[in-house]
């Protein structure tokens, strides 16, 4: 699957609750989201094809909880 650049602003996470579970219960559900404002994407594996930031904000979580992510406006392919 691939977005298009200029489309929508993207945040990329990764599901720590997720990952913990997968190890629990030896699974391999995708852990890393795509979200933007249309929707949400889960997947193994996310390809940006530009540029990108990576943001640390502990003061201030996404509503999901997560202190750590990535943003971008770039194309990205999904896998």
């Amino acid at each position: 699957m691939q977005v298009r650049e200029g489309e929508l602003k993207r945040v990329i996470h990764i599901n720590q609750h997720k990952v913990k579970r997968n190890r629990k219960v030896n699974e391999r559900e995708p852990v890393i989201t795509v979200k933007s404002y249309k929707n949400n994407v889960y997947c193994n594996e996310v390809k940006i094809l530009g540029p990108s930031k990576v943001v640390y904000r502990p003061d201030k979580p996404l509503p999901c909880g997560a202190h750590c992510w990535v943003e971008t406006e770039s194309e990205v392919e999904i896998g």
